[in-house]
């Protein structure tokens, strides 16, 4: 049969068409058998002569079919219930007395339910913004004077309290004057004390009979003249003063203070004064003060019950459990009034805010995945977990997140390479007392230690020697941190990169521990308790590093490793009763003196019960730093502060953290700022998306 043109073009229309047709078939990975059609031509002989003959052939193939790729549909994150928001952590409050709060899970409850007279502009934490007042304080609107030593703030009207009273500029100095009267040796009134009073000691019985009944208010009551408590109340009076009718309160300081405007938003929150009084508190007599005076935070009247002004009210807190806020519907900013410049205004858009307490990490972790919590805490040591579960990296200053490509649809966003401004030390204690439940038999027998253990320098300088550092900063922060040389962080005015630092090396701490108590431990050896506070990974590493670091040298050296809750801790390392703690400090102001006072002269020199002779050394030069208006004169004296630091071995300088936040997708509005705490977010800006 002889081909025809007509015929082959129809032929292959035909195959092109078969072709195109299971090039559109669905998708499909495994290979396919199909029916092929096409045009075959042969040469063929017949009757003698030579011709080609065009025929259809169909064959049956088994083919490779590649999906045609299809757009994927983009993966959407919203939340079950966009006004609750659970987050889950560890470390319980201490107290809810703003006057004595001094811990980051107090502070973490008193931020989104209480305000100051200024905060932070936003991410800035060098510049401020009005909040309980009209304005910012400066030598321009002519708030501060030409002396630095007076400085006025015209106090907002129209704010209510929780409980229902008014805001007046009476309620902000009474604020100020209880904690200064207050005064409790473990609170943060020793940023106050300083500026206002001039007092270095940290406590307002400075000069009661040369300070003798510091922080012990049964002495102060039985013994004082009635005369000088009068007198120091009424100077506290002067200093601090309101005139309702003009609206405003001035602060009458005894020497100029820099850091002073950097004191008020984490620490000047304003209490209602009749709700105080009305719930036991002082009654604002000057005759009557010191009944008031160091409570501590489980004896103060307002430790466990809260009234502010802020955007959450208190709605339970369960100690060991959880807190939960609800949101104030009468809160007093408007839509058109930002807390800073683009920030949150109006009624907050999440309702309910609970914090769940739960010190095991798995269960944290678990939650996290299952997207039963909005966000949890997670050490360093377990971040390479929960980054397996991360979709995208956001950079805290710009606020610009980055698709995961290794996971794209990952649930959890996180927020990484957070500037840290904390660090963990390991605090020996030079006196714990003969009441210390961690001291063994209390005596050199092998089976315990004197109270005085670590006043022997070789015994401290042995514990900066046995720290392996790189070792800890890998598995305990999961390296991402770094280490300190002395008391003030990396980064700061008065860091000395030059300065001395202790580095692992087992032979000199075994040499160091020879040479203690007369050469007497390699011999009897010893016992006693390091603590740490549950949950904390990272210190529970550098613990039972050092633990197993001693042993390796004598087993006759042993540390037991105890785990306690956090206001367990408090309690003990702040009555000196721990031989050893490790214990951390994120700054309350950023500045040098901030670390300098409290690891020196201040909290945990007192904590450490370091020596009388001592202590002064540290603040002769502490004080002359933060006076000094010469930034080349501070740096030279806290580099001198840094050298006396590490000749004494005052404490050990461990690892300053970087931080993360992880969160889950649908989370918006999380700003951080340095030195804020990474687990204590203001919710007042966040919200939750509810999807389509």
């Amino acid at each position: 049969m002889l081909f025809n043109r007509k015929v082959g073009l129809y032929l292959m229309t035909f195959v092109l068409l078969a072709l195109i047709l299971v090039a559109c078939q669905p998708a499909a990975q495994e290979p396919q058998v199909i029916e092929v059609t096409r045009v075959v031509t042969e040469t063929v002989v017949q009757e003698g002569e030579t011709l080609e003959v065009t025929r259809v052939v169909t064959e049956v193939q088994e083919v490779e079919v590649t999906p045609v790729p299809q757009e994927a549909e983009p993966t959407t994150f919203s939340a079950a219930d966009p006004t609750t928001l659970l987050e889950i952590t560890f470390g319980d409050v201490d107290t809810l007395d703003p006057s004595l709060a001094y811990d980051t899970a107090s502070s973490g409850v008193l931020r989104q339910t209480m305000e100051a007279l200024i905060t932070y502009n936003g991410k800035d934490s060098t510049t401020y913004v009005p909040s309980l007042a009209l304005e910012v304080p400066s030598l321009e609107n002519g708030l501060i004077s030409e002396d630095g030593q007076t400085y006025t703030f015209n106090i907002r009207e129209g704010v209510t309290f929780h409980e229902g009273g008014e805001l007046t500029p009476s309620d902000v100095a009474y604020t100020f004057q209880r904690g200064l009267l207050q005064s409790d040796p473990n609170g943060p009134q020793w940023l106050w004390l300083e500026p206002i009073m001039g007092y270095s000691s940290g406590d307002i019985t400075e000069n009661i009979a040369d300070g003798e009944y510091a922080g012990d208010r049964d002495a102060l009551i039985t013994n004082a003249d009635p005369e000088e408590l009068a007198a120091v109340c009424e100077e506290v009076k002067e200093r601090v003063v309101a005139d309702d009718q003009a609206g405003t309160v001035t602060f009458n300081l005894a020497q100029p203070w820099g850091p002073l405007l950097a004191t008020f938003p984490d620490f000047g929150y304003i209490l209602d004064q009749e709700w105080v009084i009305e719930n036991g508190g002082w009654d604002g007599d000057c005759a009557t003060w010191q009944n008031w005076y160091a409570p501590g935070s489980e004896n103060s009247e307002l430790s466990a019950i809260l009234n502010g002004t802020g955007p959450y009210i208190l709605d339970h807190w369960t100690p060991t459990e959880e807190w939960v806020l609800v949101a104030n519907e009468n809160y007093w900013r408007t839509d058109d009034d930002p807390v800073w410049e683009g920030g949150p205004a109006g009624q907050p858009e999440i309702k309910t805010i609970i914090r769940r307490l739960v010190g095991e990490w798995g269960t944290r972790f678990a939650a996290l995945q299952a997207g039963d919590a909005v966000s949890v805490s997670v050490p360093a040591a377990n971040r390479p977990q929960a980054d397996q579960f991360v979709g995208e990296f956001c950079d805290w200053d710009t606020g610009e997140c980055q698709p995961n490509e290794a996971n794209p649809d990952g649930p959890l966003r996180k927020w990484g390479n957070l500037p840290g401004v904390s660090r963990t030390n390991m605090f020996p204690s030079f006196d714990t007392g003969t009441e210390s439940p961690y001291i063994g038999s209390g005596q050199l027998d092998g089976n315990g230690i004197p109270p005085d253990f670590f006043s022997d320098i070789h015994i401290r300088r042995a514990l900066g020697y046995c720290m392996d550092y790189e070792t800890l900063l890998a598995e305990g922060y999961n390296g991402e941190g770094l280490r300190n040389k002395g008391v003030i962080i990396q980064g700061m005015l008065g860091y000395n990169d030059d300065g001395p630092q202790f580095d692992f090396d087992m032979e000199k701490c075994e040499e160091e521990l020879a040479q203690a108590w007369d050469g007497q431990l390699p011999e009897t050896g010893f016992r006693f308790s390091v603590v740490y506070n549950t949950g904390n990974v990272a210190r529970r590493t550098a613990a039972e590093m050092l633990q197993a670091n001693f042993r390796s040298i004598n087993p006759l050296y042993q540390v037991d490793v105890v785990a306690l809750p956090w206001p367990t801790i408090l309690r003990t390392f702040r009555v000196g009763q721990n031989p050893i703690t490790f214990s951390g400090w994120l700054e309350d102001i950023h500045d040098p003196h901030n670390w300098v006072q409290p690891f020196t002269y201040g909290t945990y020199g007192g904590r450490q019960n370091l020596p009388e002779e001592l202590r002064l050394q540290f603040l002769e030069l502490g004080s002359a730093a933060v006076l000094s208006a010469d930034p080349a004169e501070r740096e030279e004296l806290y580099f001198d502060i840094e050298q006396l630091f590490y000749d004494e071995a005052v404490s050990i300088p461990l690892i300053q953290a970087s931080g993360a936040r992880y969160e889950q997708r649908y989370v918006d509005g999380y700003t951080f700022r340095i030195g804020l705490s990474v687990d204590n977010p203001f919710y007042y800006g966040m919200s939750l998306d509810a999807g389509e």
